[in-house]
């Protein structure tokens, strides 16, 4: 029997300590990547909730499949009805599929799970009952299983600071953490709203870590475990600035941690993969194949136990286009093992501020700075960015200075322009520009012989297209 166990962590980034974090313990997370294999470079394609999860369901990205952003209230950004996802994909294969905590993507026809128990709680005592019901279930039905755990920490709540931590959790130790003893992560500024906020974000996580504990206990009890693989992973980035909704790497750059039944322990995997390759490694250990169709996600099975950089696993992509509907800021990145490129279409909009980090207390305390500054960056260059970013990120981790303007990088900046725009093309994508249309819109005309001046934008100072 092969089962799957999938646990999301809503907001985590990585803060962890198998991944580098040492002001709070992780240990069953830890544990986890202990028994199985760590990916140091595994990379979502959008640092969106909604629009991450659907990547990890469908193996496609965000332009791809229309959950362009939050799926939830008036946001409404939804799947496309003929995109084939794991539960669909996995209900058909006849595995038991289900889902317990949080959900976000949509709609309910075209994520079939059949067992649903849909919550925005964060009571990790309930999920993991409600995991142990089902692992009953499935043994009792002898049918194998694919089961998501939606985690809802450590995301915000809806108070301005606030985790989820203003209530006791049954079966939960509930420990706090004092502002002065944070790590505050370099892309963040060292200030008092910031330190207090991430003392409340690690208590969050650590009821998170207690959590998963909790599953994989459960999972033990069941007898389950040695058929079961078990992946863990964040939907995006800390909900901070230059993190969450950012293409930046405190966005985008995420834990994921596999344990494969047999397979090796302590595995440390450098290899650059996506989030489009989940769907197909679920597929490839359940013995199915994919669907047809120009998936480019891979199987990560074959590569699992590497700790070795394969030639063929050195770049990955990625495609935000929403936040929230208001926060329309279509952008691309390409990452290789060191450089960085960013295709920003609407450059010459403000970068939005979605609603949780405009109101967060870390964004009052950045933003009466004098001068204000997010980490290394100004918030000036925060909101206002240029058309193209490239990053050396080996001197430059943190995306701080772009060199996209730099005569010695030219050539650089040409390839990586070049490889992201094939790959846009390759997978369909609305938001290829040129003279500030999508050439999609236009590839009739363009087989008809319309010639387009070739530039990003529009000129509207020099509107000649010759």
């Amino acid at each position: 029997m092969r089962n799957i166990l999938l646990l999301i962590a809503d907001d985590l980034g990585r803060m962890t300590g198998c991944y580098g974090e040492t002001a709070i313990a992780t240990p069953n997370i830890d544990s986890l990547a202990a028994s199985g294999t760590r990916f140091d470079m595994a990379f979502t394609s959008t640092a969106s909730c909604s629009a991450s999860r659907s990547v990890i369901y469908t193996g496609l990205h965000t332009h791809e499949t229309g959950q362009y952003g939050l799926n939830h209230d008036h946001h409404h950004f939804m799947t496309f009805d003929h995109v084939d996802t794991a539960p669909a994909l996995l209900n058909a294969a006849g595995m038991k599929t289900g889902i317990i905590g949080k959900v976000h993507v949509g709609p309910d026809a075209v994520y079939p799970w059949q067992v649903r128990e849909e919550s925005w709680e964060r009571d990790v005592r309930w999920s993991a009952d409600r995991a142990a019901a089902f692992f009953d279930s499935a043994k009792a039905e002898q049918k194998t299983f694919f089961l998501t755990i939606g985690f809802i920490d450590p995301h915000r709540d809806e108070t301005r600071g606030g985790f989820g931590n203003d209530r006791v959790y049954p079966g939960v130790e509930d420990r706090v953490f004092a502002p002065e003893d944070v790590t505050v992560p370099p892309f963040l500024t060292d200030l008092p709203e910031v330190r207090q906020e991430l003392a409340d974000y690690y208590r969050s996580i650590d009821r998170l870590d207690q959590g998963v504990g909790m599953v994989l206990d459960e999972l033990e009890r069941s007898g389950l475990a040695d058929d079961t693989l078990v992946v863990f992973l964040s939907d995006n980035g800390s909900p901070f600035l230059n993190s969450k909704t950012t293409l930046y790497d405190a966005g985008v750059h995420l834990p994921l941690i596999m344990r494969r039944p047999g397979g090796r322990a302590g595995v440390e995997n450098p290899n650059l993969v996506s989030f489009t390759d989940i769907l197909p490694t679920f597929l490839d250990w359940t013995g199915h194949k994919p669907p047809p169709g120009a998936r480019k996600g891979r199987s990560l099975l074959p590569i699992l136990d590497s700790e070795t950089l394969e030639d063929d696993w050195q770049a990955v992509f990625g495609s935000h286009t929403f936040h929230e509907v208001t926060n329309y800021w279509p952008t691309r990145f390409m990452r290789t093992t060191r450089y960085k490129y960013h295709r920003n279409v609407a450059w010459q909009l403000d970068f939005p501020f979605s609603g949780d980090l405009y109101g967060s207390l870390t964004w009052e305390g950045i933003r009466n700075q004098d001068p204000a500054m997010i980490g290394g960056r100004s918030v000036k260059d925060y909101v206002r960015r240029q058309p193209e970013e490239l990053y050396d990120l080996e001197t430059d981790p943190h995306e701080v200075n772009n060199l996209a303007g730099d005569p010695g990088h030219r050539d650089r900046l040409l390839e990586m322009r070049a490889a992201t725009e094939a790959w846009q093309k390759e997978t369909g994508d609305p938001w290829l520009y040129r003279d500030g249309v999508s050439l999609r819109a236009i590839e009739k005309h363009l087989e008809a012989g319309l010639a387009v001046p070739d530039r990003f934008d529009f000129d509207p100072d020099n509107p000649g297209s010759r």
